[in-house]
């Protein structure tokens, strides 16, 4: 105990510059052994395969979507999770508000960095084999999590998370929209942002159900940050049933095992219907061009620029000030206690678990776009009207009326841009430049998030803890997606990911 006190009290004396050359130089190391891992996971997995470990695929097709976006769930939970662990970890360490902060930010500079590495990687070795090894970083992260001993090993493990995220949020939407036969991908692929949803419910119920509780004398955040090992083993063990993308397979030459998985995931349609379903994918794939940078911004850049648009909007829209910062705008905005301002965390993130579960029952009734700029109008309307409100408005009557439009945000959210952001960059982009160009997609996401988690409370504290300052900030981006998704964005509902690719080809 004494040794781990002097840890703490070391790291948390030290000098600015020393801590982040000490960050630096653990970050560094963190990533060599990572890469080591990953490449060793990955000559293990393929030296299994070749001895027939995945030739047979006893699987419905049930199981496969639900444990492909296990990912979104543990993405949920990871960036959840910490609302409520970070002030006990800041009493237990003796930490500053500055070190706190970057305890929690920590893991969006993990997020952007695996987003843009397992794009190529995926390409190259296929989506199940990195979904396993986003499987194992997520473990990994989440058992020095629960361990920490100070600040540094704390930030080490939230960059490791952060790799296993970003790589989880450019994998999953890919995968699942490969899968996914086109009638239905909309509300399959949706399948990632309701578990997006359920993971932060999950993170939430942690919070509070070990809140106070110090088991087997452990503290209570250690077993708030451990208990993502139960979702990050049940990942892992999906990722070794899991088949691997039919599409991915045909574009490697493994025709015979495309067929085979083409089959298990399509029951519902003859072996002709998919043998015309793998002939439209291998005519595709013969077109394709060798996957890269140069390749995609050669021939996807419209794909880009509506995937890059798209993500940066859906955060700029304020959606993670609300999943961050929520209990503190009514802390600070309204005087509400800390526990019944958790409480309205809860309450808002179920209307975020249900409304994203009406999304994924309409998901393929309504063209994507139409969808996104209802969502945008929604949000635009809500947010505008809070804004006034609180500017105008006697705040001290206001926090109920807040609360409900709120809601009403989260809701034009959760029914669009939440879930079409995601099936999107699954759908948009060539196939021989799928996994990169979600990885830039997906990147696009992580700067958008760390954009507004790190400068929400600092406008808050601008416009004198009056909420309406921020949120008038993000209801005008929401009003300027609008244009955005007319002209930039295609329509992809009930088109196949062949003719997709053709279609945007030629814009």
């Amino acid at each position: 105990m004494k040794g781990t006190t002097a840890m703490t009290t070391a790291n948390t004396t030290a000098a600015p510059t020393n801590v982040a050359a000490d960050a630096t130089e653990a970050l560094e190391n963190s990533a060599s052994a990572m890469a080591n891992m990953a490449t060793n996971t990955i000559e293990t997995i393929e030296a299994a395969e070749s001895r027939g470990f995945s030739s047979r695929f006893p699987l419905n097709s049930s199981f496969i979507f639900t444990f492909g976006a296990l990912g979104g769930m543990l993405f949920g939970f990871d960036t959840g999770i910490i609302s409520g662990a970070s002030p006990l970890i800041e009493s237990d360490f003796g930490l500053s508000v500055s070190q706190t902060g970057f305890i929690t930010s920590s893991v969006l500079i993990g997020s952007c960095a695996g987003a843009l590495s397992i794009g190529a990687l995926s390409d190259k070795f296929g989506r199940k084999k990195l979904l396993i090894v986003s499987a194992i970083l997520f473990l990994i992260g989440s058992s020095m999590c629960a361990t920490a001993t100070g600040f540094l090993m704390m930030v080490a493990a939230r960059i490791i998370l952060g790799l296993a995220v970003g790589a989880a949020s450019a994998l999953t939407p890919a995968y699942l929209a490969e899968l996914a036969p086109k009638e239905r991908r909309g509300s399959l692929s949706t399948l990632f942002q309701l578990m997006i949803t359920f993971g932060i419910l999950l993170a939430y119920a942690s919070n509070l159900g070990f809140l106070g509780h110090n088991l087997l004398g452990a503290r209570d955040w250690r077993w708030m940050l451990g208990s993502a090992l139960v979702p990050a083993a049940l990942l892992l063990i999906g990722g070794i049933l899991l088949p691997e993308s039919p599409r991915y397979l045909v574009n490697k030459g493994d025709e015979r095992n495309a067929f085979k998985v083409l089959t298990l995931i399509r029951k519902d349609v003859d072996q002709a219907q998919v043998q015309l379903e793998l002939d439209e994918i291998k005519a595709v794939a013969a077109q394709d061009t060798k996957g890269g940078v140069r390749e995609l911004f050669r021939i996807a850049r419209p794909a880009l620029i509506a995937a890059i648009g798209i993500m940066l909007f859906q955060q700029l829209v304020g959606i993670n000030s609300v999943i961050y910062f929520l209990p503190q705008v009514f802390i600070k905005g309204f005087g509400f206690p800390e526990a019944d301002a958790i409480w309205v965390s809860v309450g808002i993130g179920v209307v975020n678990f249900v409304s994203t579960i009406v999304a994924t029952m309409i998901m393929d009734k309504f063209p994507r776009k139409g969808m996104l700029i209802f969502g945008s109008i929604v949000m635009t309307v809500s947010l505008a009207i809070l804004a006034v409100m609180n500017f105008v408005g006697d705040v001290a009557v206001l926090a109920v009326p807040t609360m409900i439009l709120i809601a009403f945000y989260i809701l034009g959210f959760a029914i669009s841009w939440g879930p079409i952001a995601w099936v999107l960059i699954g759908e948009i982009f060539p196939l021989s430049v799928r996994g990169i160009g979600s990885s830039f997609g997906s990147a696009a996401n992580w700067l958008g998030n760390f954009i507004v988690s790190q400068f929400f409370l600092v406008l808050l504290d601008a416009f004198g803890n009056n909420v309406g300052g921020p949120f008038a900030i993000f209801g005008v981006f929401a009003a300027l997606s609008i244009p955005f998704v007319l002209r930039f964005v295609p329509e992809t509902k009930g088109k196949s990911l062949e003719e997709i690719e053709k279609e945007i080809a030629h814009r």
